[in-house]
C-alpha cells in the first residue's frame, strides 16, 4: 500500500451545515461510481446527493422534500449504492425500507420493507447499510434486528 498525503481536499460540502447544494448536514455514507461521481447520503437533509468530480455544488438524486414516508421522500438515508444501470439504492432507515430512485425521476420505489419495522422475513428495523453479490442479490444491515439479509433476485 502506498503512502497518501496528509491534507485532504474537499470535494463535497465544506461550506457549514445547511441544505443549499454546495452544503450537507450531517453526510453518512457514501458511494463512487466509474465516472467518478460521488454519491453522499446527506442524513439530516434526508437526501442523497450527487457531486460530478471537480463541481462546486451537488445534485440532489433522491429525496430532499423533506422527512418522511411517502415515495418522493426519504428518513434518515444511510448507505447507498449505484448499479451499473444508474439506479440509486438508498437503506432509508428511518422508514424500514430499502428504496431505488433512477435519477431525473420525482419518486423512489420500495425494493424491500414494504411491510413495516419488524423483525420477520419480509420486515426490517434500521437498515443500515447494503450491497450486491455478482449474481445482482441484495445483502442488508438490518441493524436493529442483529443481522444481515440476503434478498434474491427474481428474474
Amino acid at each position: 500500500m502506498g503512502e497518501y498525503n496528509n491534507e485532504g481536499i474537499v470535494v463535497a460540502g465544506g461550506n457549514g451545515k445547511g441544505n443549499e447544494l454546495n452544503q450537507l448536514h450531517s453526510p453518512t455514507f457514501i458511494f463512487i461510481d466509474e465516472e467518478q461521481s460521488l454519491y453522499v447520503s446527506d442524513r439530516y437533509n434526508y437526501r442523497v446527493m450527487r457531486w460530478r468530480r471537480g463541481a462546486k455544488e451537488g445534485i440532489v438524486v433522491a429525496g430532499g422534500n423533506g422527512q418522511g414516508g411517502n415515495l418522493n421522500q426519504l428518513s434518515y438515508p444511510y448507505g447507498v449504492i449505484v448499479d451499473d444501470l444508474g439506479q440509486i439504492y438508498v437503506a432509508d432507515s428511518g422508514n424500514n425500507r430499502i428504496v431505488c430512485w433512477c435519477e431525473g425521476k420525482e419518486e423512489g420505489e420500495i425494493v424491500v420493507g414494504e411491510n413495516g419495522k419488524g423483525n420477520q422475513s419480509n420486515q426490517l428495523n434500521r437498515p443500515f447499510d447494503l450491497s450486491f453479490d455478482n449474481e445482482g442479490n441484495l445483502y442488508v444491515v438490518d441493524c436493529a434486528n442483529h443481522r444481515i439479509q440476503k434478498f434474491e433476485i427474481v428474474l
